[in-house]
């Protein structure tokens, strides 16, 4: 199987790398950082790598191997501490990284996926809720998430399967910059085994863990005059 992971060089992207590499697949790890992609090559002689940066266009390459599974993971994450003064080169950026980005890597390989293939989204369980200091972030989520399920209805007479994949809080170098408590979290590996295991299963949404997704779709149940009662108190 050739699969095509980006943002391959920490957290969920990484460890899904490295499973998919352990058995046995043919990978093709995506990601800016030169020396972690060189350590994953050399670690694993399955593993092939392409550096660039995914929010420039013009950089991303071309690859001539048929793909039996996409995942777009890249993404990143920052918070509009100031609402009243809105820091719009900050939400540019957010919605570049985790959503236009997208749409570059779906018109330079979306083709190369072969019928009975996969693509799978990486989105996140913060576009359930509208989240204090997540206008960015949990934005770029929610769109990314509705493209998915657009996509898995365009993509399915082409024989084209598509899971997008809302996780919970995980231990990767982003959420360790966060200051909040992160109810739940997870582990990396314990992702990255949650979303094959959902790929596998060829699951149109793979959310994980269970208790917290739950949670958070009960929260979305409620009036929007209590849930922002609730999240102001977040604050």
């Amino acid at each position: 199987m050739n699969v095509l992971i980006t943002g391959a060089t920490s957290g969920i992207g990484e460890r899904l790398a490295k499973q998919y590499a352990e058995q046995g697949q043919s990978v093709i790890a995506c990601g800016r950082n030169t020396h972690k992609l060189s350590a994953l090559s050399e670690q694993f002689s399955n593993i092939e790598t392409l550096s660039f940066d995914l929010t420039r266009y013009d950089d991303i390459p071309q690859i001539d191997a048929e793909l039996d599974l996409l995942v777009l993971n890249a993404g990143d994450c920052e918070y509009i501490d100031d609402a009243l003064h809105f820091d719009a080169s900050k939400f540019e950026r957010v919605i570049k990284i985790n959503l236009i980005a997208i749409g570059y890597a779906l018109e330079k390989w979306l083709h190369r996926i072969k019928p009975g293939g996969r693509l799978v989204l990486v989105s996140s369980s913060a576009g359930l809720l509208p989240l204090p200091r997540a206008e960015a972030y949990g934005a770029s989520k929610a769109a990314l998430t509705y493209l998915a399920k657009t996509l898995s209805i365009q993509l399915k007479k082409h024989d084209i399967h598509v899971s997008v994949v809302l996780p919970g809080f995980v231990d990767t170098p982003l959420t360790q910059k966060n200051t909040f408590a992160m109810p739940m979290l997870i582990s990396t590996d314990e992702a990255a085994s949650q979303i094959i295991k959902g790929i596998e299963k060829q699951k149109t949404e793979i959310s994980f863990p269970s208790r917290f997704i739950i949670v958070m779709k009960l929260l979305r149940l409620l009036p929007f005059s209590v849930w922002q009662k609730l999240a102001t108190r977040m604050t």
